[in-house]
């Protein structure tokens, strides 16, 4: 993990366009927002493109899908490889119905990702490997680093297999992460915040397999250090306090974890 990428993070506060799920976005705005960067949430077709086209970085984010927002992830995404700014892609659910299996394949075919962010589930599907599933969910794998693996050289991308361990890949090198906290697993869009604040570090300067794992091993310590706080008793007393650590810089968070 590097302190140069959050604190750039900090320093710049890159504009993250998020076309992200429904459910989720005040808490991802506020996430991004606590951790340094700048959310503009928008799902329209009619300006996805220009919206891409002024932002720092674009976050598609499959959790609550129609029709016209897979048009609007797809312009918003060419949009940003025009421009040479990181693209993730979060396939929620892509498991879970040939829809969504077929959105992620419509954009992916015109869409080069810097990064595809998903539990083991989602991820192990985008490559033909069977793995269970319950809706959006999956269980934890033992055979993450290949999932990772074949994801990463599949779509020559960063792939992050998130779970109890988190694994990080580009195909080559592989970095596993296992700081986190149990109680991210029950607060709703605690993964899509995650892949915003991946799009933020992935805008700085540096190699991108460096950046995910920046992001991914900070809000581990983040959810940490939130769930050592006096008086959180549950997910919903942490999850405020989740937000208050992502303001935290690195020293005050690997302190918490000694």
């Amino acid at each position: 993990m590097a302190l140069d990428i959050v604190s750039e993070v900090r320093e710049k506060q890159p504009l993250i366009h998020n076309l992200t799920n429904q459910v989720v976005m005040n808490f991802s705005a506020n996430g991004l927002l606590a951790f340094g960067g700048s959310p503009i949430m928008a799902m329209a077709k009619e300006d996805a493109a220009d919206i891409a086209n002024v932002s720092d970085g674009v976050l598609i984010n499959m959790g609550t899908l129609t029709e016209g927002q897979v048009q609007a992830m797809i312009l918003a995404g060419k949009a940003a490889n025009e421009k040479g700014i990181p693209v993730v892609i979060d396939p929620v659910g892509v498991a879970a119905t040939t829809f969504r299996t077929e959105a992620f394949q419509r954009i992916a075919a015109e869409v080069q990702p810097t990064a595809i962010k998903g539990n083991a589930g989602e991820l192990a599907h985008l490559v033909g490997m069977p793995l269970e599933t319950k809706g959006v969910d999956s269980v934890d794998s033992d055979n993450a680093d290949e999932i990772a693996r074949k994801v990463a050289d599949k779509f020559d991308t960063i792939a992050i297999v998130t779970g109890k361990v988190d694994v990080i890949s580009d195909g080559e090198e592989m970095i596993s992460n296992q700081t986190g906290h149990a109680w991210l697993s029950q607060v709703t869009g605690a993964g899509c915040l995650l892949g915003s604040i991946v799009t933020a570090c992935l805008s700085t300067t540096g190699t991108p397999l460096k950046q995910a794992y920046t992001a991914v091993k900070f809000y581990g310590l983040a959810a940490e250090k939130a769930a050592s706080q006096p008086g959180v008793n549950g997910p919903g007393t942490f999850a405020a306090h989740f937000i208050d650590a992502l303001t935290m810089n690195l020293s005050q968070l690997e302190d918490s974890s000694s």
